[in-house]
């Protein structure tokens, strides 16, 4: 039974071969239909999500600049599908693994520490002590913000790997015990997993958006 559970988050094909990765550029097959002649619907939604994370993305980066927001936005379409092409069946979700989050965390984290340090070493250090600290609580103050400074990507990974686990193990929990079930707790049944689905899909684009925007703010603080 536990194995059945979270087979479906093992990156291992029939072939013995971790073939399931290659769901990850599945999103790539979204990109062709922005370079049409005439803007499509999806076109033109994209367009309007994008332009609001750029205005929103400068209001947090304090910069004047159009393109440092470009990786960032470039992000959170990479995170959004694959947590969301991963709600569909048979479909590995590459987010749900700490491999993918966390090699997506960490080099951006350690480029930003590595950038702030070298370049505006007294503004990082001005950090560690909020302002208004008594002095007698300094010392510690430095301890504290320096171990929370560390732990930035492990916690950007795991919040996003824990909550694509969480939903998907819900969903394959619910959906075992519908053999068992008579033809009205079924319909019941049917009924929660089509809530459930709308909330994943909610929480694939959240999430998504989560992960950007503390990067955004981590990225913010090294200015």
């Amino acid at each position: 039974m536990m194995m059945n559970l979270f087979s479906s988050f093992d990156p291992t094909s029939s072939f013995s071969l971790s073939l399931n990765w290659l769901s990850t550029l599945i999103g790539l097959m979204v990109i062709p239909p922005f370079f049409w002649l005439i803007p499509s619907r999806l076109n033109m939604l994209w367009i309007k999500i994008t332009l609001t994370l750029h205005k929103e993305f400068k209001i947090i980066m304090n910069k004047n600049s159009n393109g440092n927001t470009l990786i960032f936005i470039s992000l959170f379409m990479f995170i959004l599908m694959n947590n969301f092409i991963g709600l569909f069946p048979y479909i590995f979700t590459s987010t749900s693994h700490m491999v993918l989050t966390l090699s997506m965390a960490l080099p951006m984290w350690l480029s930003f520490m590595i950038y702030g340090w070298i370049n505006n070493t007294m503004h990082m250090f001005t950090h560690l002590v909020p302002q208004g600290t008594p002095g007698i609580l300094m010392p510690f103050m430095v301890c504290i913000e320096t171990i929370s400074n560390i732990i930035r990507p492990g916690t950007l990974a795991i919040r996003l790997s824990a909550n694509m686990i969480a939903g998907h193990l819900l969903l394959t929990l619910l959906g075992n015990t519908g053999s068992s079930m008579s033809l009205m707790m079924l319909n019941i049944l049917l009924l929660t997993q089509i809530l459930l689905l709308i909330l994943e899909s909610a929480v694939s684009i959240i999430q998504a958006y989560v992960f950007v925007v503390l990067s955004t703010l981590y990225s913010s603080e090294t200015h």
